[in-house]
């Protein structure tokens, strides 16, 4: 049982049934590569599920993609619309993260995977550098309907009670077959080879070498059985070159022709042509008497099988270094070091720690091994561990084997839960911060290469996790401050079922001007209220404050007059910021409310029937404007069991939506809600909210239901 478990959750569950859907797609569209990703229900993370077109080992640190990433897949599963980007150009102008690991040329088209109103994933594709800019329509459409069928799928595989899950590895499919050729094909192909000039061989898509003729063998001085099968950067030590790989690696994602020159020591250039297709890559080797404008001199240090090559080392460290420059706070640190780190050096368990008042403390981690975190978490930095000694000096430590660790540190109590481990200090500015731990499953040599490029990692590591923690303070002060603005709880009101949510941006200083408030005002009447002030800063935030006391001193008023006086005072400060206000007053025994607006949207309105529409009140002028502004008051039936959605723009606002469609979509979200309490209804809205919004604004939501007699 536990075999299968682990099984699943390595390369998933039922992905094998989307196989012929991707490659569908594939072929319809002419597409190059196709990634596949899927969305776990209520998950907020996309796991890449089907790989095609391209070897698993390039798609590593885009197996898992946050919602909230600026990454084309992302926006197009948030936006719900096809992102199309037809040039490097346009990617490097839109998704700079993305065009800097790839800084290849290729067009690329993202768009969501749905059935009904739930998004199930999303679906990349690549075409070669030489599409046009422009998608076709016929193209499209393609994409459009191979995303209905792999849709279709899904949906029908959960309803038969075996939904499709991802695992932490995509599902790699094999190349397309070319036909297979008669004997005379065979033989004229042979003898059209033995013509040519130089050296002929062929790469699968993987780079393996599966064809190598006796002039290339000549020319490389090697024989075919010694290369085949290998990977030319791993097997002939004079083409370990960063810049050999990365030529492959923009032939296999461009699928364009591409060539280099090289140095085949001590004195002989070689010049590579390489022509990839779907099914791998043909290559010329032909000797020059000078090296070209793409030569790569002789690399200095060896291959080694236990490390990635050098090439695939700094993709990974360019990627790794790119996505931590939007890493916010300490769990985005950790996140990203397991995404992109873990996978791509083969580290089965991660732990990242921190010094705080003289012990240790760990900050988070990732993987099988949750031992390692119990044993260090609150460790003095004196106590005879690794962890502690490594952050008091400075100096990494690397143990191939378990024994070994156990030989340094006899008096530890480690337990043997482990192979190998290395122990890295965080080092930012000179000064140890912290460790991290890389754990594996087997031991593990550490060759010198592999211990510079973790220490590599380390120190990316650190400096993101020192600007973390300076947010992560910032976050926790600014969240502090809101909610002691905001209502601790709201008043019990007999014949009312309230729930209140409050969602910081994702940017800024993680606190706004977004409130909202309840009053009881006697037995039978309450008012209500919501308000957005201009700005995510101390300022925003302080202004709230005092509108908030404004509408409390005035409420029990008529709304028009709370608003008009609540106006007249923030005109008299003048600070500078604008701000939109709803008040409503309601008449529990009369089964009524009242309701006056000062810019801000107009609340939903659901009735006992489920039938729900966005009211359309008379406007009036943003608060702090102009002091005589007016404020008309409508008013409406409330009766027993209708119930009143009142938010800010935060919770429907997202690029390229139209403002009238997001909120018909909230509330068409508001009326299936109908046999759910209000607390279960707000965790709904912004659930919706998360995946259909960018976070980039602050969220306030106010839900009101009346409750029939017997409730």
């Amino acid at each position: 049982m536990q075999d299968h478990a682990a099984t699943v959750a390595t390369t998933g569950s039922g992905t094998e049934l989307l196989d012929s859907a991707v490659a569908g797609v594939v072929r319809e569209t002419g597409a190059s590569v196709a990634m596949l990703y899927l969305l776990p229900r209520g998950g907020t993370t996309l796991h890449l599920a089907v790989l095609a077109g391209v070897p698993g080992q390039l798609a590593v640190p885009w197996t898992r993609i946050p919602l909230s990433a600026p990454m084309p897949v992302a926006d197009a599963v948030r936006l719900r619309c096809l992102i199309w980007l037809g040039s490097q150009e346009e990617l490097a102008r839109r998704y700079p993260r993305a065009a800097l690991v790839l800084p290849y040329q290729f067009a690329l088209a993202s768009a969501p995977v749905r059935t009904g109103g739930a998004d199930q994933g999303g679906l990349v594709l690549l075409w070669p550098g030489s599409h046009p800019p422009q998608v076709s329509p016929d193209e499209r459409e393609a994409v459009v309907s191979g995303c209905h069928r792999i849709a279709t799928l899904l949906h029908q595989a959960e309803n038969n009670g075996f939904p499709v899950l991802p695992g932490a590895l995509p599902r790699v499919l094999p190349p397309p077959q070319p036909p297979a050729p008669d004997r005379a094909e065979a033989e004229a192909a042979a003898e059209f080879l033995r013509r040519l000039p130089g050296g002929s061989c062929a790469l699968a898509i993987d780079g393996t070498v599966t064809f190598l003729n006796d002039a290339a063998a000549d020319l490389l001085g090697t024989r075919s059985e010694d290369v085949c099968g290998t990977l030319p950067w791993v097997s002939l030590p004079w083409l370990h070159d960063p810049a050999v790989e990365d030529h492959y690696r923009a032939a296999v994602i461009s699928r364009q022709q591409t060539s280099f020159t090289v140095l085949r020591p001590p004195d002989r250039w070689l010049c590579f042509h390489l022509f990839p297709t779907d099914t791998g890559i043909s290559v010329r080797v032909l000797p020059v008497s000078k090296p070209g404008p793409t030569d790569v001199p002789a690399p200095a240090l060896p291959p080694s099988s236990g490390v990635p090559s050098r090439a695939t080392a700094l993709y990974h460290l360019m990627h790794l270094a790119a996505a931590l420059t939007e890493a916010v706070s300490t769990q985005d640190v950790i996140e990203l070091a397991g995404d992109q780190v873990m996978p791509a050096f083969r580290i089965q368990t991660m732990v990242m720690m921190t010094s705080v008042e003289g012990r240790l403390r760990v900050e988070g981690g990732r993987g099988g091994h949750p031992a390692l975190m119990d044993r260090f978490d609150g460790a003095p930095l004196t106590s005879p561990t690794p962890a502690a000694h490594v952050l008091m000096t400075g100096i990494p430590d690397f143990y191939p084997t378990f024994a070994d660790l156990r030989r340094a540190y006899p008096s530890a109590g480690l337990r043997d839960v482990v192979d190998a481990c290395a122990f890295l200090p965080l080092i930012v500015s000179g000064r140890p911060v912290g460790s991290l731990v890389f754990a594996y499953d087997r031991p593990h040599p550490f060759e010198p290469e592999e211990r510079a490029l973790l220490s590599s990692i380390a120190g990316l590591l650190a400096q993101a996790l020192d600007r973390a923690r300076l947010y992560d303070v910032k976050d926790r002060l600014a969240h502090s401050l809101q909610a002691h603005l905001l209502p601790q709880r709201l008043p019990g009101i007999a014949g009312l079922d309230v729930a209140a949510r409050y969602l910081p941006s994702t940017r800024g200083m993680g606190i706004g001007g977004d409130f909202y408030d309840l009053i009881r005002l006697d037995d039978s009447t309450a008012a209500v209220a919501i308000g957005d002030v201009q700005g995510h800063n101390e300022n925003a935030a302080a202004l709230m404050g005092q509108v908030r006391t404004a509408v409390h001193a005035s409420a029990g008023a008529p709304p028009d007059e709370v608003l008009a006086r609540t106006n007249r005072l923030l005109t008299d400060l003048d600070p500078g910021l604008f701000t939109s206000c709803l008040y409503g007053h309601l008449d529990l025994a009369g089964h009524s409310a009242c309701l006056a607006t000062a810019g801000h949207p107009g609340p939903l309105m659901r009735q006992p029937d489920g039938q729900t529409e966005v009211l359309d009140l008379p406007p009036g002028l943003l608060l702090g404007i102009d002091p005589a502004s007016r404020y008309p008051t409508t008013r409406i039936e409330m009766p027993p069991g209708a119930a009143l959605a009142l938010y800010t723009d935060g919770l429907v606002e997202a690029p390229g939506v139209d403002f009238d469609d997001a909120t018909a979509e909230l509330a068409a979200h508001f009326a299936l809600a109908l046999d759910q309490d209000m607390e279960s209804v707000a965790d709904t809205l912004v659930r919706y909210a998360k995946r259909a919004t960018p976070g980039t604004d602050d969220i306030a939501l106010l839900l009101i239901n009346a409750l029939p007699a017997d409730g």
